[in-house]
């Protein structure tokens, strides 16, 4: 008497591998952290090695060529601007501890306060607020600098991105290519060579439009911060332009650091601050995000911000930034598996193209 059938165990066996593959993947994140950036870095300089490639004749020479590029502009830029930067960076942090003993004895209350002309008794009624919340205060500070310490623990990262980035661009069709032949039924092949060209052009385009949305907001950000003569405009700039990278909640974050730290510089002009970072985000996110990002993403609003708060859930800020990209391809996946069962079902039907936002009609 056979108690399980063959289909059955087949469908336990492969539940069994999935599981299996999910817990490596979470057991190897930290490895896995820096191929995942390496693959962003090579989608991100791919045309340009593409288009040297043709003159030079080789694509190695052509990655040697652009790195070789790459690696004087950042020289160039750490020469100039670098040491600014760090400079305030360093007067930054060391005044916080005394920013952060002000507002937990609710120093900052009487600065602002006289300066706002704010009456005495709602002067008294924030003071007692802060120094009641003292110590949640602190708590949250210790945790931010617990992550900016994880941050700077894992800085050797950025200079193992580009060497793998290299690997992926040199070799990286013939990765694809190796990992098409163990597929041998032609309907199954046609389905991953779809899933993986929808994949490359959705990340190019998603890194490039990126990288493309955080300079603006780094020249906008620096900018605006140097006219206004705000404190540490050229770190809280740098800082502000590297946030943006994270969907969502990296704007947030970055707004409410810019203003944080004009308040508690006592800086005069906080309010005109924020309200200027305030239009700002909203040129961003309606005006500009949706020509520079476009619709290639084909991600519904709610499953955008699904998909960034699980991935804060899961992986912190990490799992936030790869959020989007990671929703927009399990919805190539989802598309491209519909077309699969279509063609099962019904025969041939006309492609499917990435970023038409239209699924085929049956032919």
């Amino acid at each position: 008497m056979v108690l399980i059938d063959t289909r059955t165990a087949r469908g336990l066996f492969t539940a069994l591998l999935f599981a299996v593959g999910i817990g490596f993947l979470y057991a190897a994140r930290h490895t896995l952290v820096a191929f995942l950036f390496a693959i962003f870095f090579a989608y991100l300089v791919d045309p340009l090695v593409s288009n040297l490639e043709k003159l030079v004749k080789g694509r190695g020479r052509a990655i040697a060529i652009i790195y070789l590029l790459l690696l004087i502009l950042v020289g160039i830029f750490f020469s100039f601007v670098g040491p600014r930067i760090g400079h305030e960076g360093a007067k930054l942090g060391q005044s916080m501890p005394t920013l952060l003993g002000k507002v937990s004895s609710g120093e900052i209350v009487e600065e602002i306060g006289l300066e706002r002309h704010w009456t005495l008794n709602t002067q008294q009624q924030l003071k007692e607020y802060l120094i009641d919340h003292s110590a949640q205060i602190k708590s949250v500070a210790q945790r931010v600098g617990l992550r900016m310490a994880e941050v700077a623990q894992n800085a050797w990262l950025l200079l193992l991105i580009p060497i793998l980035a290299a690997f992926f661009l040199k070799d990286g069709r013939a990765f694809s290519d190796a990992f098409l032949r163990f597929v041998h039924s032609k309907p199954k092949r046609e389905f991953m060579e779809g899933v993986i060209a929808d994949m490359n052009q959705m990340l190019a385009h998603f890194i490039r439009a990126q990288l493309t949305l955080a300079a603006l907001s780094l020249v906008f950000y620096t900018s605006l911060l140097g006219i206004m003569r705000v404190p540490y405009a050229l770190v809280l700039g740098t800082a502000g332009g590297v946030m943006e990278f994270i969907p969502v909640v990296g704007p947030l974050v970055a707004a409410l650091l810019i203003v944080g730290v004009a308040v508690l510089m006592t800086y005069k002009h906080w309010l005109i601050l924020g309200l200027l970072l305030g239009v700002w985000r909203l040129i961003q996110d309606y005006v500009i995000s949706p020509r520079v990002m476009g619709e290639k993403m084909e991600l519904h609003p709610l499953a955008a911000v699904f998909g960034v708060l699980a991935g804060g859930e899961i992986a912190g800020v990490l799992g936030v930034y790869l959020s989007i990209p990671i929703m927009a391809s399990l919805r190539i996946v989802w598309r491209r598996w519909q077309l699969y069962s279509e063609k099962k079902r019904f025969g041939p039907l006309n492609e499917y193209a990435f970023g038409s936002g239209e699924f085929p009609p049956r032919g």
